[in-house]
């Protein structure tokens, strides 16, 4: 059977000037993994038994980030399965996307001793470090998905 983990893609929406496109102004967080490769994602972790899979992406971004459910907003319409092998078994992970409330730059982040640094990126940037392509796909699946809703 897969290993099932479950997180969400945050981002933000910075203050910006009016000319500005709102997608122009949108960072995706990311955090650095303190194990193994050092690879960068989302928020995610496995589920717990007896836990939904919303209930584990919203405990895995608390434990992970910091984050409590109320600073964000869960975005309806988007939901993404990916399914991976790790080694050598597979592995589904399911992303939900969620928008921090307050877009306040002093937000605090703050990491569980599972990651080593985070970043709040531009979609460029954000799908440099996610070096894994479905990662990347999906952050530009994201960005394609916030600006069809403006």
């Amino acid at each position: 059977m897969a290993v099932r983990a479950c997180g969400l893609i945050i981002y933000r929406r910075l203050q910006s000037a009016p000319c500005v496109k709102v997608t122009d102004g949108i960072e995706y967080l990311l955090l650095q993994t303190s194990y193994g490769t050092h690879h960068w994602t989302p928020p995610k972790g496995h589920v717990d038994p007896g836990e939904d899979d919303l209930q584990t992406a919203f405990r895995e971004t608390q434990e992970e980030a910091g984050l409590q459910p109320s600073q964000l907003t869960l975005i309806e319409g988007y939901k993404k399965e990916l399914h991976y092998p790790v080694r050598g078994k597979p592995k589904t992970v399911i992303y939900w996307l969620a928008e921090m409330k307050d877009c306040n730059t002093n937000t605090e982040i703050r990491l569980s001793e599972e990651h080593q640094a985070f970043q709040w990126l531009k979609l460029e940037d954000a799908c440099k470090l996610a070096e894994y392509e479905d990662m990347q796909a999906t952050l530009k699946e994201v960005h394609q998905f916030l600006c069809s809703k403006e």
